[in-house]
């Protein structure tokens, strides 16, 4: 009921946008960009997430950062972050001018909540090579929940990061963020797993997802979130629970597009061709499926309420 709760409060206070089947969304969630030292996870798939974004934003896409995008948990001064991972904050900054950045925040990243942190570590940056302030996401304002409203079915989508009601992860977040950053981030490295985290520990992953689920049943709204690393994306008779995955596979990245009125899941990865020259590939995974597919108010939508889940599904 906590879980329920917690969420709620967040749709009521969400940003709500509405949208026709010509807008295009990419939904993407923890990436954990760090200072590309050891820890960095996400230094792997830097170049997948760099080839990603400018693919969505010549396409005219709208990114929204479906929270940790910056793992301000574990690397203390997001000025470390930002100079490690340049290109990628280029790219984002071309997205915020054209108004087509949206984002949200996370546990990993729950300073964005605080107005004063936003503006003094995010609206501005200091270039050493010219020697002044320069401009990154002036009057960036983080939010915690998205609402999509279709225009076609006036359907709503609910877009959060999912941390919420996850009692180490949400209540006790302070805890959490002091052991990774002087515990489990050295732990990781010589094979042991930060027992909080749901994306380390199936039992509290289905348990979280569970939570989801029983929120989707009560409420009757589409659900896109992130926060277990699990990417899902639903049968057309599962609730309509999607999860964007991860950026830090080691497989690649994964993430949630709406398009042309269609909802579907994409996989990019570096893949050889016949002839062993590496490639950047887009795969669709699940879908396309029309949104109004997935609108629990439809009578003739039709849904068989499993709240546990297939511990083996992937996606």
């Amino acid at each position: 009921m906590f879980t329920d709760r917690k969420l709620t409060n967040a749709y009521k206070d969400g940003l709500v946008i509405n949208f026709d089947s010509s807008a295009k969304f990419i939904f993407f969630s923890d990436c954990h960009r760090g200072d590309d030292s050891v820890s960095d996870e996400f230094s792997r798939n830097q170049i997948i997430f760099l080839g990603a974004l400018e693919y969505y934003y010549s396409h005219g896409y709208t990114y929204v950062e479906v929270g940790d995008g910056d793992d301000l948990w574990e690397h203390k001064h997001f000025k470390h972050i930002r100079l490690a991972h340049y290109d990628v904050f280029s790219v984002l900054k071309k997205l915020y001018e054209d108004g087509r950045f949206i984002l949200l925040y996370g546990n990993h990243n729950i300073f964005l909540k605080n107005p004063k942190y936003v503006c003094s570590n995010y609206y501005h940056y200091y270039d050493e090579y010219y020697q002044e302030k320069v401009e990154l996401f002036k009057d960036i304002k983080p939010i915690e929940a998205l609402v999509l409203r279709y225009k076609k079915t006036d359907q709503e989508i609910f877009v959060i990061h999912g941390h919420q009601g996850d009692f180490m992860n949400d209540q006790f977040w302070l805890v959490s963020k002091f052991l990774l950053r002087y515990f489990w981030r050295f732990m990781h490295l010589v094979g042991f797993q930060n027992p909080s985290s749901p994306a380390r520990n199936y039992y509290k992953r289905h348990k979280v997802e569970r939570n989801y689920k029983k929120w989707i049943l009560r409420h009757k709204k589409m659900l896109i979130c992130g926060h277990t690393h699990r990417p899902k994306f639903p049968k057309l008779d599962e609730l309509p629970y999607f999860n964007t995955g991860s950026c830090i596979n080691t497989r690649g990245i994964s993430g949630i597009e709406i398009v042309d009125g269609h909802i579907l899941m994409v996989e990019w990865r570096i893949r050889p061709d016949k002839h062993g020259t590496l490639h950047l590939d887009r795969h669709v995974k699940r879908g396309p499926e029309p949104i109004e597919t997935f609108d629990c108010n439809n009578k003739d939508f039709k849904y068989n309420v499993n709240l546990n889940g297939d511990p083996d599904e992937d996606c």
